[in-house]
């Protein structure tokens, strides 16, 4: 695989932007990683979305998503979501507009990636889990496959019992009101009842039976099944975790539909 740190500017956020890009590329077998079917022309793309506390880099250094990506022969984007929780913010930078839309515009220009949406997929994990299901869902022209680990899906529950007043202000200079998000497109709860199944993304969804987020996924899970959608659900023993993460963006990988064309 080829790895990219690509420093752009974005006009959504009006500043230097970075992202990890890995491509497919033909490789000596000898060298331990077996990449002699790298695709060529306009590849399938993940993007692949970072936690609250991570950046662009944090996948690369804590997961074997290099080694993932060449067995399937699928191109990866780390764009850096930074703490922004994906969202266009009451206070502060539209994270939403840039990592939605600007950034598979740009990293298109750059790089020979797909712009069909049966080749495009997103995933994250935590906040990340919470900012690829929301894409997904509000863009599904563009992303046939959403895939949470992990992921922090109710966004108001998640203020709850937070005793770091630091904290709660940033999350305010986001989302505004707290009382206010039920209902809203930033309420993934309500947003998956408002999608038709028919028509959106296909869900992956995972989450480690001791992780602390496990209840919001259970309730974002009933929320989409009572809304008709058929999420690809599992869980197992694990928790809030990196080796929880490595092991599950593997199952992530198989089962995008573009693995078995």
């Amino acid at each position: 695989m080829a790895l990219i740190t690509c420093e752009y500017f974005s006009d959504e956020l009006n500043m230097m932007r970075s992202m990890r890009i890995l491509l497919p590329q033909e490789v000596n077998v000898k060298n331990g990683v077996n990449g002699e079917n790298a695709r060529h022309g306009n590849l399938p793309v993940l993007y692949l979305l970072n936690g609250l506390s991570d950046d662009d880099s944090a996948w690369i250094r804590r997961t074997s998503i290099e080694r993932y990506a060449m067995k399937w022969n699928i191109a990866v984007v780390m764009p850096n979501g930074e703490r922004g929780w994906y969202t266009d913010a009451v206070h502060g930078y539209k994270y939403y507009s840039h990592i939605a839309h600007e950034v598979p515009r740009i990293a298109r220009s750059f790089f020979p990636l797909s712009n069909k949406r049966e080749d495009n997929f997103i995933a994250g994990l935590s906040m990340g889990g919470y900012g690829a299901i929301k894409i997904a869902l509000l863009n599904p022209k563009k992303f046939s496959v959403a895939a949470s680990l992990s992921g922090a899906l109710n966004i108001k529950k998640r203020y709850d019992g937070i005793e770091d007043k630091l904290y709660v202000e940033e999350l305010k200079n986001i989302y505004g009101d707290l009382e206010r998000i039920d209902g809203t497109d930033n309420d993934l709860l309500s947003l998956v009842q408002k999608c038709d199944p028919a028509v959106s993304p296909k869900i992956l969804q995972c989450c480690g039976t001791e992780d602390f987020l496990y209840s919001m996924n259970q309730e974002f899970l009933a929320s989409a099944k009572k809304s008709g959608f058929e999420v690809d659900y599992w869980e197992g023993s694990g928790g809030h975790f990196w080796e929880y993460w490595d092991a599950e963006i593997q199952n992530v990988l198989r089962k995008l539909p573009i693995i078995h064309n």
